[in-house]
């Protein structure tokens, strides 16, 4: 059952990263969420002893031990868990054939050694798939998974010349807040400072906290790959009648939490940005004026909130077996290239397609999405941002922005098509170099 939650979880983390939910906001489970845990069993421990109320008493109390708050003791920073890898094999398995309908094109974890793939290119071509996906012997020409794989890491448009020039992110914290995070990790377990749970119902670690973990700070996949890594996973709600209630009075604890772990942090080495792939609004999220206010004091404490709709940013698309590094290569997102989403040139794009992230299925294991959400560009744009402070500490999120758009590209896509604002990393490192 906690399989299926996380599951649920990613998946609905990924849709919010595109649209905002269309949920009806209900009564939810906000002013238990205000109390530790020990207060909320007082409380209901002091109801008074009809029948029914002690039945109700119960079910809330049972509700509430499906989620897990784990802080580092002795105001030490560590690791306070760490969740068991996923298995995903039980999804599909063996298979006899390709799957079909919904499931088209999730080819993680599964066994394809039967299938005769010789004429699947442009099925495989625009696939997922992961280290533990078996293939057979032939493959159709011109797929290449290992191949993909590798271009899938690097994050392209010329990150990587700004880390051979020692623009790394080093001396920067980056804190995230999402799913439960699979900890050893080689990505990121160097990078990884604290992790922590507030509120967190997933046991085994969930397939969004790799991907954005490693997204930021990943030594091959990252943007910034020695940027100190702070991690809070916390589930954004709760599971009530078989349905997920959206509640971002948790989310708040959690921004809460890394203000106040980085007042402890020594100079030099302060978090200076917080990502968080998901798309919040007034409509249908409990809790969302806290949450801003909570944005708000970290802002005051110099650290930067960056979630799906703070600013104006979207992700671009890229055929798998093209170069990261040129930027023609690239194209629209693939959510969001039909005509029913007009673009007018007036965002921030940055890579989100074809990226190759850590799996939660092993420490060594590696995933290809072959469509992102919004969720893979809001750690994408903190890691820019942590590069940003390593050569400029002083920089805010306001000038970083403004320097972000006046270094932007455009290139023309389909024969007449204009596509930007396109990030130019190196321009803007360089950029923001300058105004020291």
């Amino acid at each position: 059952m906690k399989r299926l939650l996380s599951l649920f979880m990613g998946i609905s983390i990924l849709l919010t990263s595109c649209t905002l939910p269309q949920t009806v906001q209900i009564e939810s489970s906000e002013q238990l969420g205000q109390l530790n845990h020990q207060e909320n069993i007082e409380n209901l421990g002091q109801e008074n002893n009809e029948d029914l109320e002690q039945s109700e008493s119960q079910e809330q109390l049972e509700e509430l031990e499906k989620y897990r708050t784990l802080l580092s003791p002795d105001n030490e920073l560590s690791i306070v868990r760490k969740p068991s890898p996923a298995d995903y094999s039980y999804y599909h398995g063996k298979l006899t054939e390709l799957p079909s309908g919904m499931e088209q094109g999730d080819l993680r974890s599964s066994d394809l050694s039967g299938i005769d793939l010789k004429d699947k290119f442009e099925y495989l071509i625009n696939s997922d798939f992961d280290s533990k996906t078996k293939w057979p012997d032939k493959l159709p020409d011109g797929f290449d998974p290992e191949l993909i794989i590798e271009l899938g890491k690097n994050p392209g448009l010329g990150v990587k010349e700004l880390h051979k020039r020692g623009i790394t992110g080093k001396g920067v914290g980056i804190a995230i807040i999402d799913q439960a995070l699979l900890v050893d990790h080689v990505e990121y377990k160097a990078q990884l400072k604290l992790y922590e749970e507030i509120h967190c119902i997933d046991n085994e670690a969930a397939m969004h906290g790799p991907a954005v973990a490693s997204i930021a700070v990943g030594k091959t996949v990252g943007v910034a790959p020695e940027a100190d890594l702070y991690y809070i996973a916390e589930t954004h709600g709760v599971f009530e009648n078989g349905k997920f209630q959206w509640d971002l009075t948790w989310l708040a604890k959690s921004i809460d939490r890394i203000i106040e772990v980085n007042k402890r942090l020594p100079e030099g080495e302060k978090i200076r940005v917080i990502s968080i792939s998901l798309g919040m609004s007034d409509k249908g999220f409990n809790g969302y004026e806290k949450a801003l206010e909570s944005a708000e004091k970290a802002r005051q404490e110099g650290i930067y909130t960056v979630y799906v709709n703070t600013d104006l940013f979207m992700g671009l698309g890229r055929d798998p077996l093209e170069n990261p590094d040129d930027i023609n290569s690239y194209s629209k997102g693939k959510y969001w290239s039909s005509d029913r989403y007009p673009y007018n040139n007036d965002k921030l794009l940055v890579p989100m397609d074809s990226r190759c992230t850590a799996s939660p299925t092993g420490t060594e294991d590696y995933v290809f999405y072959r469509e992102g959400g919004i969720s893979w560009a809001v750690p994408y744009v903190a890691g820019l941002y942590a590069l940003a402070c390593q050569v400029n500490p002083d920089i805010t999120p306001e000038v970083f922005w403004r320097e972000a758009y006046n270094t932007s590209e455009t290139i023309t896509i389909n024969d007449n098509q204009e596509l930007g604002k396109i990030v130019n990393p190196v321009k803007l490192i360089e950029r923001i170099e300058e105004l020291k």
